[in-house]
């Protein structure tokens, strides 16, 4: 269930709830556990609420999260604290120590009803998260359309303070004296699913990523491709125009020891034959390259979906790309040099270039303070017996699961989250033993 008030005790904490939180969970809570999750953002759903689809088998990802949100926000054995931050786990004898701060989002969770009246009477709008700054939402709003909760958040730093949502809001829900508030907690298991970020798109300059307007992100594309996003179809940002020509630039953020990113993030070109395999079929006339160094498809069917691609007309090009600029038209143009064949570097024209960004871990104990824990030298999350048990941290009953450990689709990361929450019921189990003899 969504909690709006603090616990002071619980048999597992989840970090995180994305889909791996989610799954983990779910399947503790189904032992009979009792299990507080906390995200920080202001609905759960983590990334892959903001996906068009998945690959290989392009179902639609809300179809697959969804319900799990759902049952996780109605489940007895769970409690749900959004928009909250974990400031530290520290162990306490067998146990561990929790401290959590929940953010305002200067809403009385208690009296609101979820009617955004709110939101309609608000008329300042401001750049849009949940579609990357495509769209447009007004400053006090709900995340997006099936978050959960469905709770609004105010942004105090943009607001004009004139009243209005509060005059519209049927409950005097509104509070714009709301501060942080900390609680303690107490548990028996810890499972971080706290997920990963993207590479910055400013991170290779030569690519002109957050400049040029027609090099967008990966999660700008899903969102242009998503049946409910801002545009409403497949539009440049700079024009408004229906790109001709569209270009995959692999290996943007990955595979790079000068941006301190000298791994595959291993998804990025399965998302990019997925994104091309979609956008072709919303823009059956475009032409649409695929700029890569290595195709890496390795996973159940991966290769048949990569050949699938080809089938359909998909052109991919070994080559290198050095950088990017723009024409008078802010038409992106590649300077790219082929590795096959004995050819000089050329320069190509696209209307939108999509840059296959990389994975980074969105939570480092370093630097970040939460938990001591070891980490690789890629700065996730560090296993002791990463073959038989990927899960396990350099912590006794700290457990790991998802994109915290490492780069990982979402199959593997479902099973991963299966895996530790069946090793944080076992670790309960024998906490629970020790403590009876």
């Amino acid at each position: 269930m969504i909690a709006n008030h603090p616990v002071e005790r619980a048999d597992a904490l989840v970090v995180g709830a994305g889909i791996a939180g989610l799954q983990a969970a779910l399947d503790l809570a189904d032992q009979g556990f009792q299990v507080v999750i906390v995200e920080r953002q202001p609905s759960i759903g983590g990334h892959m609420i903001n996906l068009s689809k998945v690959f290989p088998t392009l179902d639609c990802a809300s179809c697959i999260t969804t319900p799990r949100m759902a049952s996780t926000a109605h489940h007895p054995n769970i409690q749900v604290f959004t928009y909250s931050e974990v400031d530290s786990i520290r162990p306490v004898g067998d146990r561990f120590q929790a401290t959590i701060t929940r953010k305002p989002r200067y809403i009385d969770e208690d009296k609101c009803i979820g009617c955004k009246r709110c939101e309609e009477a608000c008329t300042l709008y401001l750049p849009d998260e949940y579609d990357h700054s495509l769209g447009a939402k007004k400053a006090v709003s709900i995340p997006f359309t099936n978050a959960i909760p469905q709770y609004p958040v105010l942004d105090m730093d943009e607001c004009f303070l004139c009243g209005g949502c509060a005059r519209a809001c049927p409950t005097d829900a509104i509070d714009y004296m709301q501060k942080p508030e900390t609680f303690q907690l107490e548990v028996g298991a810890v499972i971080l699913a706290t997920g990963y970020d993207m590479t910055p798109m400013d991170a290779k300059s030569q690519y002109g990523g957050g400049k040029l307007p027609n090099v967008i992100s990966p999660w700008q594309a899903e969102r242009l491709l998503a049946p409910h996003g801002p545009y409403g179809g497949v539009l440049r940002p700079s024009d408004g125009k229906i790109p001709d020509s569209i270009a995959f630039v692999q290996c943007a953020g990955s595979r790079d020891a000068s941006l301190g990113v000298p791994y595959c993030s291993r998804v990025c070109c399965m998302y990019a034959i997925k994104q091309a395999m979609l956008l072709s079929g919303s823009l059956p006339i475009a032409d649409i390259t695929i700029y890569y160094m290595d195709i890496r498809a390795f996973g159940k069917g991966y290769e048949q979906f990569y050949q699938s691609a080809k089938a359909m007309g998909i052109e991919f090009v070994k080559a290198k790309v050095g950088r990017i600029r723009e024409d008078e038209e802010h038409n992106p143009i590649l300077r790219i040099e082929r590795q096959e064949g004995d050819s000089a570097p050329e320069e190509v024209r696209h209307d939108l270039v999509i840059l296959s960004l990389g994975m980074v871990p969105a939570w480092i104990p370093d630097r970040d303070g939460i938990v001591p824990l070891q980490t690789g030298s890629d700065r996730f999350l560090l296993s002791p017996k990463p073959r038989i048990s990927p899960t396990l941290t350099t912590l006794p009953g700290v457990f790991a699961c998802g994109a915290a450990t490492g780069p990982k689709d979402i199959v593997d990361t479902i099973v991963e989250a299966g895996a530790a929450a069946m090793q944080a019921a076992a670790h309960l189990q024998r906490t629970l033993a020790g403590a009876a003899k």
